[in-house]
């Protein structure tokens, strides 16, 4: 017996934006070819919620802070606290955001819904090692989660952030 999978559908919250979920989808295709699993909408131990935390094959984690408009931008200074839970910042945004508005202690990447591109590199800045391990034990536990909650949608999963 041949088993065929069907393509599953990642559902959507409701919190972004049609043009933040383009920045997001761009922005992830890009961190990929760079050798990045991304997990969207993480739940950080701060209380905070990262749009895109990326984790490479070597352990280095960099979140990914979304802004679709120059209001967003100014509305929204949380991304500050995203630090402590990252090796690299980065903010995304899309063409008609002016580069000149994002700090310029942060990376930066301009990004549509099909593709993305690095304007400028965010510093590193080392996790230390006990802040690496909950960090990564949360992409895994976020993104096994996801999946199985895909696989079976009926599941005793709850919220899985």
């Amino acid at each position: 017996m041949k088993l065929v999978a069907k393509p599953l559908q990642v559902p959507v919250d409701g919190r972004q934006s049609d043009t933040a979920l383009k920045i997001a989808r761009g922005t992830s295709r890009l961190l990929h070819a760079h050798g990045f699993c991304v997990v969207s909408e993480l739940p950080l131990p701060s209380g905070r919620r990262a749009d895109l935390v990326a984790l490479d094959g070597g352990g280095e984690i960099w979140i990914v802070e979304i802004k679709s408009s120059v209001a967003d931008f100014r509305a929204d200074q949380k991304w500050q606290d995203y630090r402590t839970h990252c090796d690299r910042l980065f903010f995304a945004t899309h063409l008609d955001v002016p580069c000149e508005i994002f700090p310029p202690d942060c990376g930066l990447i301009v990004a549509d819904a099909f593709s993305a591109e690095f304007k400028c590199r965010a510093p590193e800045h080392r996790l230390p090692a006990a802040t690496r391990k909950s960090m990564m034990l949360a992409i895994a536990r976020a993104a096994a989660l996801r999946l199985q909650s895909l696989a079976d949608p009926n599941g005793p999963y709850g919220d899985v952030g």
